[in-house]
């Protein structure tokens, strides 16, 4: 027995009617009686079609300033019936309801209006009660009744309109079917974290209808895909697809500097999540150039990340390296042209966005939500825990590195001088083994750490890590502090000249 229905009936009530006037024409050109309320019947009979008021089906007008327009039983009843239960189609006779077999609704834009900034009254006003309905019962019946629930499906929709002459197969009905309760789970996902803002309510709703499939995950052998808009935060201008791996190098590139908004030029470099490269200069070459000192064979196949224009003289030196990823606030014309030279580099316009305060992780058989480590350290946190206080130079360093350090992996140790990242200790099982990696780096590149500084995410259980930087020439330490045993390693500060300040704030970052 063929599942083949012909659409004979629609109901049509949308807020946009762009891409709308193509598929009312192929309606009416296949004989279809068209139903439709307010702005939508208007536009269907500017375009000389006949359509039949919703008010003359329910002989109710739309009342409650338009809040109420389709809420009612000869409406629902038309979308809900069963067209193979003999009594659900005695009862349509009975109450004179009219069969509907294709519904188009589309819902009024919440998260647009909220995004706006608009006021909260227009903001409930947003929310959609009987376009939701419709969705919801066009969706369940799809065994009858096809939904189109979104103006991005209009051209999907039209295809198969004009392809199969307004027939639909169970098949057909049943994939609109699922875009419509997408739509629908996304906008009451929506409205419920607008008014859980504060998370009073411990319930996650995490609903993203922009999904990219990627080449693989983290491996060959690994699906991956992404949720998101990457559009709203970049402008790509050139080069391949990003990556798994990319996208989390990018996204820790990306928060990384964002610590350095608004400052001197300042460069980095990531890999695996990790800067192994960063200084801030009066120029952005020299940033590069100083950045790219830190580790220059770590920063093959690196992102590379600027807080101001990469200019042509940045970009000539940046040519020279193999490298996934280029991203800056923006681009001289005469450093793109050099930067497209090697066509899979990829080059991305950062723009100005707001970042989620909070963020998700997959953990056993559910997720981990936090607040995301919104906490910079700055002059003003400061404790000065020792006789030795740093100088203003030190100051700088110390907070250069704790910047940082908050987005390097634990257990982590970040040394730096004059602006530069001269090595970091990374994801290491002890803070000692931390120290020690970066000492060694530091070395194996040149670096002379006399007089650098060191920057730890979390409190120094005992002085070991104060004596072995003091070795190493270390002469100023940023630590959170709050260790039963700190005046263990104040007492070591204090007898061989080190300064130390206490943040007061513990940034792991796992």
């Amino acid at each position: 027995m063929s599942n083949n229905k012909a659409i004979k009936s629609a109901l049509i009530s949308v807020f946009s009617k762009e891409g709308l006037e193509p598929i009312v024409k192929q309606l009416n050109a296949q004989n279809v009686t068209i139903y439709s309320t307010g702005g939508t019947e208007k536009f269907i009979k500017d375009l000389g079609i006949n359509v039949v008021p919703v008010e003359d089906v329910t002989s109710y007008p739309s009342i409650l300033g338009g809040r109420v327009k389709t809420l009612h039983p000869k409406v629902f009843g038309g979308i809900l019936n069963r067209q193979n239960n003999e009594s659900d189609v005695a009862e349509l006779v009975d109450f004179d309801i009219p069969q509907i077999d294709l519904v188009i609704v589309d819902l009024y834009p919440f998260e647009k209006t909220v995004a706006s900034g608009a006021s909260n009254q227009d903001i409930i006003e947003k929310i959609d009660i009987g376009g939701i309905s419709l969705i919801r019962a066009a969706a369940k019946n799809y065994a009858d009744v096809i939904c189109v629930s979104s103006v991005d499906d209009y051209s999907e929709f039209l295809d198969l309109l004009t392809s199969k002459n307004g027939a639909t197969s169970e098949a057909d009905r049943k994939h609109f079917a699922a875009k419509a309760f997408n739509v629908s789970s996304h906008y009451d996902a929506a409205i419920f974290n607008y008014f859980n803002a504060k998370h009073e309510i411990a319930s996650l709703k995490i609903s993203e209808t922009n999904g990219k499939v990627l080449r693989y995950g983290e491996n060959p052998h690994q699906r991956g895909f992404f949720f998101g808009n990457f559009d709203d935060i970049f402008t790509k201008l050139h080069g391949k697809e990003l990556s798994y791996n990319n996208l989390l190098d990018v996204d820790a590139a990306v928060n990384l500097m964002n610590e350095f908004k608004g400052e001197a030029p300042t460069f980095a470099i990531l890999k695996h999540n990790n800067a192994c490269g960063f200084a801030q200069r009066d120029t952005i070459r020299q940033a590069y150039v100083d950045a790219l000192a830190g580790d220059p064979v770590s920063a093959f196949g690196g992102i590379l990340i600027a807080n101001t224009e990469i200019d042509k003289a940045t970009a000539e030196e940046i040519h020279t390296l193999f490298c996934e990823v280029v991203i800056a606030p923006s681009f001289s014309e005469d450093a793109l042209v050099i930067l497209k030279g090697k066509k899979n580099r990829i080059i991305l316009i950062l723009k100005d966005t707001e970042f989620s305060k909070t963020t998700v992780r997959a953990c056993l058989n559910g997720v981990l939500v936090q607040d995301k480590d919104n906490k910079t350290d700055s002059l003003d946190d400061l404790t000065y825990a020792t006789n030795t206080k740093p100088t203003q130079n030190e100051l700088d360093d110390l907070i250069f590195a704790s910047k940082i350090c908050k987005h390097t992996k634990s257990n982590t140790i970040v040394l730096a001088k004059n602006k530069q990242l001269c090595a970091s200790g990374t994801g290491q099982t002890s803070r000692v083994d931390a120290l020690n990696q970066a000492i060694h780096k530091a070395q194996s590149f040149n670096f002379d750490l006399k007089g650098a500084v060191m920057a730890s995410d979390a409190f120094f259980p005992f002085p070991d890590c104060v004596e072995i930087a003091d070795n190493a020439g270390i002469t100023a330490v940023i630590q959170p502090g709050g260790s039963i045993k700190d005046q263990l390693t104040i007492d070591y500060c204090n007898a061989h000249n080190l300064a130390m300040v206490m943040t007061g704030t513990r940034h792991f970052k796992h």
